[in-house]
């Protein structure tokens, strides 16, 4: 009985492992044409982005690029007159004022969209008539292409017609029309209201997705025990809500950190407002520096992978120390 019974062990085992092997294979082949799609539409233009970045080719020669090293990073070419010729990317003052404006973008921007779109989240949550209109409608902005939403938003934030200013001239908060996208002090502020508008609702989408995961049996016995609404806020909803949320922020995070359609459109050559990708597009295709544009857009991709392993590190860190306690 006993030898009986091991054999059809091993046997069970066998078939086990057997099954799980073929579950592998079958998603390999499954996921094959994915990765095969993912490696020819992004992997091989990035890997040739960073080779470019190591040559000194140019747009109309792209395939007659020489060897050059790490000279679109670091290098410094001067004049016999002392005058600067040209700069790696690296000491660049105007790829770190780039630098400096995506960062300042991403960060206040995504700020404002998470708060913003965690109220409106909460509100939708709720049960009040007419709730499936108001969350279709919520939408809107962010259906929106973001071209069509720059155009509109630069005529209503001329200085001359726009319909701002004349609201805020009837309001009393301004003394005078502002060329709000053409002012380098409140250029960049007014793309990050017209970022905030559009995508808030994406923001409260995901945070609604995640509210609506929550139990409402929690809700229930925490007004039972009669705990405050600001307490169950900061002690259930929040916690419960953060992998929603931190999936929002992530994905707001790379779209910001890569912005270029509102920016390019709305404050067009603006020392303000450029950000890397438009830096890096202005070298690539109108100053005819392809290679140091492929450098920048390299900086940009370790930029963004270290925003994202850190983003994703804190939060290991941060769920750790609650799984602990």
């Amino acid at each position: 009985m006993t030898l009986q019974s091991s054999s059809r062990g091993s046997a069970a085992l066998g078939n086990e492992r057997s099954l799980a092997q073929r579950r592998q294979r079958a998603a390999f082949w499954f996921l094959a044409p994915m990765l095969i799609m993912l490696f020819c539409v992004a992997a091989w233009p990035l890997l040739r982005s960073i080779y470019f970045s190591f040559t000194d080719t140019t747009l109309s020669n792209l395939y007659g690029g020489h060897w050059i090293g790490f000279d679109n990073y670091l290098s410094m070419r001067k004049l016999s007159s002392g005058r600067i010729l040209w700069r790696g990317a690296l000491v660049d003052p105007n790829w770190w004022n780039a630098v400096w404006n995506t960062v300042q973008f991403a960060v206040v921007s995504v700020l404002l969209e998470t708060i913003i779109g965690l109220a409106i989240a909460l509100i939708l949550n709720m049960e009040f008539r007419g709730r499936g209109l108001v969350r279709a409608a919520i939408l809107v902005p962010w259906a929106i292409p973001t071209i069509v939403s720059a155009r509109m938003w630069g005529w209503m934030l001329n200085d001359q017609y726009g319909i701002i200013n004349d609201i805020f001239l009837h309001l009393g908060l301004i003394s005078e029309k502002i060329a709000w996208t053409a002012n380098l002090h409140t250029a960049m502020a007014a793309v990050i209201a017209v970022d905030v508008w559009k995508t808030t609702p994406f923001m409260a989408l995901l945070c609604l997705a995640g509210l609506q995961m929550i139990p409402r049996d929690i809700y229930e016995a925490a007004k039972v025990d009669g705990v405050n609404p600001i307490r169950v806020f900061w002690r259930v909803t929040l916690p419960l809500v953060r992998p929603a949320l931190m999936v929002a922020v992530i994905f707001r995070m790379l779209d910001a950190l890569r912005m270029f359609d509102l920016v390019y459109v709305l404050t067009p050559n603006s020392d303000a407002t450029r950000t890397m990708s438009i830096i890096s597009r202005e070298n690539m295709i109108d100053f005819n520096k392809f290679a140091y544009g492929s450098a920048q857009s390299t900086l940009l991709f370790a930029i963004i992978a270290i925003f994202v392993a850190a983003y994703i590190w804190l939060g290991r860190v941060n769920l750790g120390g609650e799984d602990a306690r």
